[in-house]
């Protein structure tokens, strides 16, 4: 089963947004995301994002809003975070990060 958070969905459609891509390329990105699991908010997974905005900005290495979330809908479920962008989620107790580019 794969999954994204309700964060990355958003941040797909920002980027389309911003691509300013028509209605065919909008529809083709509705039906890929329907192939996934979105993890959607919970309290559960706001307590995590809490701990990770607090813990990266204690250890001097704050980190975006957006990228706090996916990390916490990654831990709070126990599932392994895959990304090209493995730097922006170092130094997070309890994430298991995936990457091709270390």
């Amino acid at each position: 089963m794969l999954t994204i958070s309700f964060i990355t969905v958003g941040k797909f459609w920002a980027g389309a947004e911003w691509a300013n891509w028509g209605n065919n390329k909008k529809a083709q990105l509705r039906a890929t995301i329907r192939t996934f699991v979105v993890i959607p908010y919970n309290d559960r997974i706001a307590e995590h994002y809490g701990a990770i905005i607090a813990h990266r900005k204690k250890n001097g290495v704050p980190i975006s809003c957006a990228d706090a979330w996916i990390a916490a809908c990654a831990r709070s479920y126990h599932i392994p975070l895959v990304t090209h962008n493995a730097k922006d989620f170092t130094n997070i107790p309890g994430l298991q990060v995936i990457t091709a580019n270390p």
